[in-house]
C-alpha cells in the first residue's frame, strides 16, 4: 500500500476531545511501563507529541522522579491536556509547551530520555525529527518511541479497523485507518534511523500494528 498523509496537526476543539474520550488506557499503559522499565531512575525526559498528556501522567503516577516536559503543535491538544494534568495533581512532574518536533528549541544534550507515542505518522518526513532527537539527548540517554505500521494491503487494514475500533464511531474509525494509511513500514523506519545517524537503535515490531524504536538507558 502507499503511503497517504493525513493532516500533520489535529488542531480543533472538537477533534482534541474526541481523540481524548478515545479508550486508548491498553495501549497508554504498555507503552509507559515500557518506558519505564528501560529509562533512568530520575531524569529530565522529553515526550514529543504528547496530545492530552495521557501517557506522561500516567508515567509521572509510575515514576515520581521525573520531570517529563510534553510537546505539540496542537493547541486545543494541549489544552485537553492541561486539564488532565491539573485534574491529576501533577502540575509539579509535568510541563506542557506548544513546540515543533521538528525543529525543537532546547540545548544539545539536555534530555536524559526522549519519548514519544504515534507523533512520527503524523509527519511528511520524520527524518529531521529523528535528528532533533540525536542532538538532544545525552550521549547515554534513552529512547523509547513507538508508532502504527503501515499495512499492507487493504484487508490486513479492514481487519485492524474492525478488531480494535469496533467500538468506536464512524469518525474515530475513519481516524484509526487514516493514521494506519499514513504509517511507514517497518523496513522505512529502519531506514529513517539509520539516515539519522542512530547505530544502537533497536526497531522491531511490537504488536501487530505497532512498531518500537528504543535505546536502553547507557549505564
Amino acid at each position: 500500500m502507499q503511503r497517504v498523509l493525513e493532516p500533520e496537526v489535529m488542531d480543533t476543539w472538537e477533534e482534541a476531545i474526541e481523540y481524548d474520550a478515545m479508550d486508548f488506557t491498553e495501549v497508554n499503559t504498555a507503552f509507559a511501563q515500557s518506558a519505564v522499565e528501560i529509562g533512568p531512575p530520575a531524569g529530565l525526559i522529553l515526550d514529543a507529541g504528547t496530545g492530552t498528556a495521557r501517557i506522561p501522567i500516567l508515567i509521572s503516577q509510575m515514576r515520581p522522579q521525573w520531570q517529563i516536559i510534553g510537546i505539540d503543535l496542537s493547541k486545543n491538544m494541549l489544552q485537553v491536556g492541561s486539564k488532565n494534568v491539573e485534574k491529576a495533581g501533577l502540575q509539579s512532574q509535568i510541563q506542557l509547551e506548544l513546540v515543533d518536533a521538528k525543529k525543537l528549541p532546547y540545548p544539545d544534550h539536555h534530555f536524559d530520555m526522549v519519548i514519544s507515542n504515534s507523533i512520527v505518522h503524523h509527519l511528511p518526513d520524520p527524518l529531521p525529527f529523528f535528528r532533533e532527537i540525536k542532538r538532544l539527548l545525552k550521549p547515554a540517554g534513552a529512547i523509547f518511541i513507538r508508532d502504527l505500521f503501515r499495512p499492507a494491503d487493504e484487508k490486513i487494514m479492514d481487519m485492524l479497523v474492525n478488531s480494535y475500533a469496533a467500538d468506536c464511531n464512524a469518525h474515530q474509525k475513519k481516524l484509526f485507518r487514516d493514521s494506519l494509511n499514513a504509517a511507514f513500514t517497518l523496513e522505512e523506519v529502519n531506514q529513517i534511523v539509520k539516515d539519522a545517524g542512530f547505530k544502537d537503535v533497536k526497531v522491531y515490531p511490537s504488536s501487530n500494528r505497532h512498531w518500537t524504536a528504543e535505546r536502553s538507558i547507557q549505564k
